[in-house]
C-alpha cells in the first residue's frame, strides 16, 4: 500500500537496464532494445519489474500529469479540453493552438509572455504542413504551449511573478515540486530542465507508476481526479489527432496515459493497476509494443491491444519480423479485464 511519507530519494547511478524488446527479422533476433518495466498491482505493490526502477530517471512529458495536479491544487479553474490542454504534449494543431490562446486569454495574457522553447508543431502532418506554409518555430506550436499557459494562469491567479515562472526557485515550481513528492511518494533526486525550459524533476520509474495510480483511484472532484477525467474523455487534446497515446486510451476503457521523450510511458487503470516503461536507447518503435505487453501482463484483454504491437519489419516491402516483447512479459494464464 501507499505511504502518506514520501521515501528517500531514488539513487543517482547508472540504470541497470535489462532486455525488454527483440526486433526480429526472419526468425533471428537482429536487435535487442534495453529498459526497464514495472507492473503494478490494485494494491500498488509491485507485481512484475524488469530493469531498473528504482534508479533515478528523467520522466519528461510523462510527468505532466502531475504538473496538471499540483496547478489545479493551487487554484488553476480549467476542465475538460483546456485542463486536458494543461497537460499535453500537443501535435500543434489549431485545436490545441485556440486551446492555449484561450487558456492565456483567461489569465488576460497574450502569447508573449510565454516562456517555452520557439518550436514546429510536433505532430509530423501537421508539421509538414506548417513548413510548407513558410510558418516560422513559435512557442504556440511548441508541444508543452498548453502546460505553460497553465503555468501562466496559475501564477496570474496567485499573484506570483510571470517573467520568472519557470525558475525551479519560483513559488510554482516549488509546489509542483512538492506534489510530485507527493504522488511519486518519494523525494526528488535531481531538478534539471526539460526540453522546453520547465524544471523536470527526477524520480524512479516505480515513483512515477505509483503517481499515475494515486491519480486515477483519487476519489471523485479531487485535483486528481479532475485531471484524470479531462485527459480521458479529451485524449486528442493531450496528444494529438493518430497519435498511438490517445488511440490507447480510447481502446483501454478507464486508462489514463501519457508519453515522454526518450521512450517512457506511463498507464494507469482506475482500479489502481499501473505500468511505467523507460525504453533505455530512447526509442520510440519500442515503447508503446512493450507499454501495450505490460499492460496485458496487467490484467488488459490483449485483443484491446492487438493494435499497438508495433509496426512490422519490412524486407522487399513484405513483412518479415516485428518487435517482440521479452516472454517474461507475457501475460500470466487469466481472465482479463
Amino acid at each position: 500500500m501507499y505511504s502518506t511519507l514520501p521515501a528517500d530519494a531514488p539513487p543517482i547511478r547508472e540504470p541497470l537496464h535489462a532486455p525488454v524488446a527483440h526486433l526480429v527479422r526472419g526468425g533471428v533476433v537482429e536487435g535487442v532494445h534495453y529498459g526497464s518495466v514495472v507492473v503494478l498491482g490494485p494494491d500498488g505493490d509491485a507485481e512484475l519489474t524488469l530493469g531498473d526502477a528504482e534508479a533515478a530517471f528523467h520522466p519528461r512529458s510523462a510527468v505532466k500529469p502531475l504538473q496538471a495536479v499540483a496547478m489545479v491544487r493551487a487554484g488553476l479553474p480549467l476542465d475538460g479540453e483546456l485542463l486536458s490542454l494543461a497537460a499535453a504534449s500537443h501535435s500543434g494543431e489549431e485545436r490545441h493552438l485556440a486551446g492555449t490562446r484561450s487558456i492565456l486569454a483567461a489569465a488576460g495574457l497574450t502569447e508573449e509572455r510565454l516562456r517555452n522553447v520557439p518550436d514546429l508543431p510536433f505532430g509530423a502532418a501537421v508539421r509538414d504542413t506548417w513548413v510548407r506554409e513558410g510558418r516560422p518555430p513559435s512557442r504556440l506550436a511548441q508541444n508543452c504551449s498548453g502546460k505553460h499557459a497553465a503555468m501562466l494562469y496559475t501564477c496570474a491567479l496567485n499573484g506570483w511573478s510571470l517573467d520568472d515562472y519557470l525558475d525551479p526557485a519560483h513559488p510554482l515550481q516549488q509546489a509542483i515540486a512538492e506534489i510530485v513528492e507527493d504522488l511519486t511518494g518519494q523525494r526528488i533526486a535531481q531538478v534539471t530542465v526539460d526540453g522546453c525550459g520547465a524544471p523536470l524533476f527526477s524520480v524512479s520509474l516505480h515513483g512515477l507508476a505509483r503517481a499515475a495510480a494515486r491519480i486515477v483511484t483519487a476519489a471523485p472532484g479531487t485535483p486528481e481526479a479532475r485531471v484524470a477525467d479531462a485527459m480521458r474523455q479529451h485524449p486528442e487534446m493531450a496528444s494529438g489527432s493518430g497519435r498511438d497515446v490517445s488511440a490507447l486510451m480510447r481502446a483501454v476503457p478507464g486508462l489514463l496515459a501519457k508519453d515522454g521523450f526518450e521512450g517512457v510511458q506511463v498507464a494507469a487503470l482506475p482500479d489502481g493497476r499501473a505500468v511505467a516503461v523507460k525504453i533505455a536507447d530512447g526509442a520510440d518503435r519500442a515503447r508503446v509494443p512493450v507499454a501495450a505487453a505490460a499492460l496485458a501482463r496487467a490484467g488488459v484483454d490483449p485483443a484491446a491491444l492487438a493494435a499497438f504491437a508495433g509496426r512490422p519489419l519490412l524486407g522487399g516491402g513484405r513483412p518479415v519480423g516485428a518487435i517482440r516483447p521479452v516472454p517474461a512479459l507475457a501475460p500470466p494464464a487469466a481472465v482479463h479485464v
